[in-house]
């Protein structure tokens, strides 16, 4: 039996301690960590976890639990790193909310604490735990689309004026960044996880709706790989309707999430015919339908996937690894934005932007932030965006 604590409970908890419940018989919540111990306490009584103690710090209830095994990070991103590092330092685990930290830098101190302490570090990013994702990859891998030539990814989410009242969303300091950050986090690791990592990136941000934060609310990037193959990539937390979707576009065939597979046919000049490649639309659609569907999605995927590997000796899905892939794309993408540039990958350790505060240092304020309401009202698990296993 493995023992969890939970440090900041603040609403995407909900999702996590939803999916630690589902395990009763592999794991259990020993203890809920957060500085307004209040909302762990309602956390406590909510789900019914008894046995758990709550606390104000990770560092007093790291010093209080000797027999603790997983240390799972909720808290706001600026402090990731830090109680993570402390929690490897003191022999657990770590499952740690997306993103993995505030510089590339505290991703490599991160993982360097993971090596050093021989413990499983796996980092939010549950998009993967879709079947819509997961079908979809497995036939890219197919190589029935053909060569890869475009993807077009629509990180599309909307959140209203208030959003970035709470008090550390909405600064470059706190939260790192904006909707590209903590948003498009998620399709971004999928379309890396998808086709790999890209040699280019250039990129342009605003903030056309939220005049209460100096963050970014939308922003679009373009990817660019050795193969020559480009993705466009649109960050937004301005799109109502959040109708999100991955296309990609091989040399033989289309397909995406939500699926659809389209394969066409060329005239003998160039343009497509009115018959289209039935026999390959068939084959991808089987290799979608035969994929088999995933037991666990999201969070709970991703919560079993971190249990098998502590159980089976085995790395995670989502390492350390690939959590600080995610955030180098996301740096690239601010680096390009703010200096007006081509960025080229991978971002080394002497570029500004790699080190801890050198984003926040470069960044543009959009706005001064003009709120700082201490805790929102609970809204339970966080909607996740639109339903990307529609269509199936």
């Amino acid at each position: 039996m493995l023992n969890v604590a939970i440090v900041g409970t603040g609403n995407i908890s909900h999702n996590h301690i939803q999916g630690y419940l589902q395990f009763g018989q592999r794991c259990r919540i020993v203890a809920l960590v957060d500085i307004y111990p209040d909302k762990a306490q309602e956390k406590k009584t909510r789900y019914g976890l008894t046995d758990a103690r709550v606390y104000e710090s990770h560092e007093q209830m790291l010093a209080s639990e000797p027999h603790l095994d997983i240390v799972d990070v909720c808290t706001p991103p600026y402090v990731h790193a830090q109680i993570s590092i402390d929690a490897l330092n003191a022999g657990c685990h770590v499952l740690c909310e997306k993103p993995m930290a505030a510089s590339l830098e505290e991703c490599d101190a991160m993982i360097a604490a993971q090596q050093a302490n021989g413990k499983t570090l796996s980092v939010i990013a549950q998009n993967r735990f879709t079947d819509a994702f997961w079908r979809l990859k497995a036939v890219i891998d197919s190589g029935l689309a053909g060569k890869i030539c475009h993807a077009q990814v629509d990180s599309f989410w909307w959140r209203g004026h208030c959003y970035y009242d709470l008090w550390w969303r909405g600064t470059w300091e706190k939260e790192g960044g904006g909707c590209t950050l903590n948003h498009a986090v998620h399709h971004i690791d999928a379309i890396q996880w998808m086709l790999g990592f890209p040699t280019e990136v250039v990129a342009m941000m605003t903030n056309v709706a939220h005049d209460n934060a100096e963050v970014e609310d939308l922003s679009t990037a373009i990817f660019k790989y050795p193969n020559g193959a480009l993705t466009q990539l649109t960050a937004s937390v301005v799109h109502h309707g959040e109708d999100q979707k991955i296309i990609i576009q091989g040399d033989k065939a289309r397909i995406s999430a939500p699926w659809q597979a389209v394969a066409c046919v060329s005239a003998d000049n160039g343009f497509p015919q009115a018959t289209q490649d039935t026999q390959r639309e068939a084959q991808l659609n089987a290799v979608f339908q035969e994929t088999p569907q995933l037991r666990w999605t999201l969070h709970t995927g991703q919560i079993h996937d971190l249990l098998q590997s502590i159980e089976n000796g085995a790395a995670p899905l989502v390492d350390g690894q690939q959590g600080k892939r995610s955030l180098e794309l996301i740096t690239a993408i601010y680096k390009s934005a703010m200096t007006r540039a081509v960025v080229s990958l991978p971002i080394h350790r002497d570029d500004p932007f790699y080190r801890t505060g050198g984003t926040n240092a470069l960044a543009p304020r959009f706005y001064e932030k003009s709120a700082s309401v201490a805790n929102f009202n609970e809204v339970g698990a966080i909607p996740l965006g639109k339903d990307l296993d529609r269509g199936i």
